[in-house]
């Protein structure tokens, strides 16, 4: 029988213990020897032990070894474990938040749509809703601004079974928006907005990494201020898929943009 050794080392020089934490999917932690920072995508068995992949907020991912005190949480140690069911982690949540459905297939497209007023709108509504979107069966397309939509929801003629939702940047009183809105808007078309110049400042100033977005003097293009301002190459396209690459989920989001494509969704989905 192996005798009992005890530990020698003075109280002072040893490591305190730390918490043990399951990996569940889109934990935020730090890799403490690399600094890297990551919402956990997957845990995996490996023949070295198990590890941990995790996704920054680029899109980029990297695989860490779950070892004893190798990351932090909200700037404290802790050793993440797998978690108790096991296997590959799986989110729970889209990206909207919703609670995900593994396998769910597209539902056949609905006759409703959602307008969106330009390009950028629906690559952010497709990164954050896109799940959900495709599960309700909703179809997202864009104009080219809002001077057309009267005649666009003429085209479309919607009805009960063909709702019309739309999505107009800065919608506020007394504006060219706004005064569109409210000509087109009936019991089967809802036109929503958010107050912002253009859809680039919705996403949250902390997830572009920036203190605030700059204010662009009246008569300069906006996003090309933009990008002037914050010392970007003046290229709004790339400057944009930036901006977007740093949008992980709902919560990159103003708020102010969150509920308003939430009510689409829910008017363009609810039959008479």
């Amino acid at each position: 029988m192996r005798s009992y050794q005890p530990d020698l080392t003075p109280p002072w020089k040893r490591s305190a213990p730390v918490p043990e934490v399951p990996a569940e999917p889109d934990l935020v932690v730090e890799e403490v020897a690399s600094g890297f920072c990551g919402a956990v995508i997957r845990c995996e068995k490996t023949a070295q032990g198990p590890t941990v992949t995790l996704e920054d907020r680029f899109g980029k991912h990297r695989v860490f070894p779950m070892e004893p005190r190798g990351f932090l949480l909200e700037g404290k140690v802790v050793t993440l474990v797998r978690p108790s069911a096991g296997g590959p982690v799986r989110p729970t949540r889209t990206a909207s938040g919703s609670v995900a459905v593994p396998g769910a297939r597209a539902r056949v497209a609905r006759a409703g749509r959602i307008y969106v007023e330009g390009r950028h709108d629906a690559e952010l509504v497709e990164r954050v809703w896109g799940d959900d979107l495709r599960i309700e069966g909703v179809v997202v397309e864009y104009l080219e601004g809002v001077d057309d939509l009267p005649a666009i929801v003429a085209e479309f003629a919607p009805g009960p079974d063909a709702r019309l939702g739309v999505l107009v940047d800065h919608l506020v009183p007394g504006s060219k928006e706004s005064r569109i809105a409210a000509e087109v808007t009936g019991d089967h078309v809802l036109v929503v907005g958010h107050p912002y110049i253009d859809v680039w400042e919705a996403v949250k100033p902390s997830s572009v990494g920036i203190d605030a977005w700059p204010v662009v003097p009246k008569g300069q293009d906006w996003k090309t201020g933009v990008c002037r301002a914050l010392g970007w190459p003046e290229n709004t396209g790339a400057a944009w898929q930036r901006i977007l690459s740093t949008v992980r989920s709902y919560k990159d989001l103003e708020p102010q943009l969150l509920g308003r494509v939430e009510e689409l969704i829910d008017f363009v989905t609810v039959t008479d």
